[in-house]
């Protein structure tokens, strides 16, 4: 989040279990100051997030948000033989 929104954002991530999905979004504002002009990157950025959710036959959506900011969301399926374990529901701010 440093790298693109700068200083001072403040971000907010909602995990919702479906029946058959995991789902993660993470949405941040705008920073209060422009982020540093270089910072070490080592990944493939978002196209590698997405390649690795398709992996594991799910998917990522990512683009800008209302009033400025970004929003990122991720859903990979949950096995079926698994789905009676995950009791995950939350928002973390």
């Amino acid at each position: 989040m440093l790298k693109h929104a700068g200083p001072g954002a403040r971000a907010e991530v909602d995990v919702a279990m479906r029946p058959d999905a995991l789902t993660v979004e993470v949405r941040n504002g705008p920073g209060t100051s422009r982020p540093p002009d270089v910072l070490p990157s080592h990944g493939q950025g978002i196209a590698g997030m997405r390649e690795r959710a398709r992996a594991f036959g799910g998917h990522i959506t990512a683009g800008p948000a209302e009033g400025g900011g970004w929003r990122l969301t991720a859903s990979l399926p949950v096995p079926r033989e698994s789905r009676s374990e995950c009791r995950v529901a939350g928002r973390f701010a």
